[in-house]
């Protein structure tokens, strides 16, 4: 390996331990980390990485969604990057339904209206356009964008922190702007879980929402609407870290005792896990 390579891994792996994990891959190959138990030190990660002073998370929240939002947000307080201030942001359709939730000192929660759309499809392809105008250009350091579905059982620290993290069926017609060749590709990340520093996050909303616009000028919509665009942003902009499925787990899906899971999906709900 030359020297620029070399310091590019040694500073990507500062605080990492990859080959710690030997029954799973735990590097990319564009060589960024895939975060799993045991890969991380995480009372080293708290000492070198103070909690950010501002950080946001997003979460889509159609009406029929309204009652996942307590338990979304309870669960979030407990688990996700404890000691920052976090600002919540929810949009949705029903924001007369949106529960009031006792939050940390220095945390809030934001409801941002959207209009009432006449099939989930479409109200998901607007999660993009949401978060670039409403969300990513407000000051802030860091940006999550999870599923309100998603109840929190273990901690999500600063190991999830990175310029632009992605957590680990592509479209495959080539008249689409999601379109992802046979062959191309390195993984499938869910939508449910994307995020990093702000102004990344908002180059990537604001990419995805343009392809998105373009695709349906075509009379296309892409086989899972915005993750499919999301996905060929990140076939042409890699991610600086990758969550592996411990991040997010579907409780539907069988031998979740393999993957020990720090969060999981509700039953019952659309939308795609890894």
């Amino acid at each position: 390996l030359n020297t620029k390579t070399r310091s590019y891994i040694s500073s990507a792996f500062l605080f990492y331990s990859p080959f710690s994990h030997q029954d799973v891959l735990t590097v990319t190959p564009w060589l960024v980390p895939i975060i799993w138990e045991g890969t991380f030190n995480p009372e080293i990660l708290d000492s070198k990485a103070p909690p950010c002073p501002c950080s946001a998370l997003h979460g889509l929240c159609l009406c029929r969604y309204t009652r996942f939002v307590q338990r979304f947000l309870e669960s979030a307080e407990r688990h996700l990057l404890q000691g920052s201030q976090v600002n919540y942001y929810t949009s949705t359709d029903s924001p007369e339904a949106i529960p009031h939730v006792q939050l940390q000192p220095g945390c809030r929660l934001v409801t941002i209206p959207i209009q009432n759309y006449s099939s989930w499809q479409e109200m998901s392809m607007c999660r993009m356009e949401t978060i670039n105008q409403h969300v990513a250009e407000v000051s802030h350091r860091c940006l999550f964008c999870l599923d309100i579905s998603m109840v929190s059982h273990s901690p999500w620290g600063p190991e999830i922190l990175g310029d632009v993290v992605a957590q680990f069926p592509c479209e495959r017609r080539s008249s689409s702007a999601a379109f992802i060749p046979e062959g191309e590709g390195d993984f499938y990340c869910g939508g449910a879980v994307f995020g990093g520093l702000v102004r990344k996050v908002y180059e990537l909303t604001k990419t995805c929402h343009m392809t998105i616009l373009e695709t349906k000028a075509k009379g296309i919509v892409a086989a899972w609407q915005e993750e499919s665009h999301l996905n060929r942003h990140f076939l042409c902009h890699k991610p600086s870290k990758v969550l592996s499925p411990e991040y997010i787990w579907d409780d539907r899906k069988p031998n979740r005792e393999l993957v020990p899971g720090i969060a999981s999906k509700s039953p019952g709900l659309t939308g795609q896990t890894v």
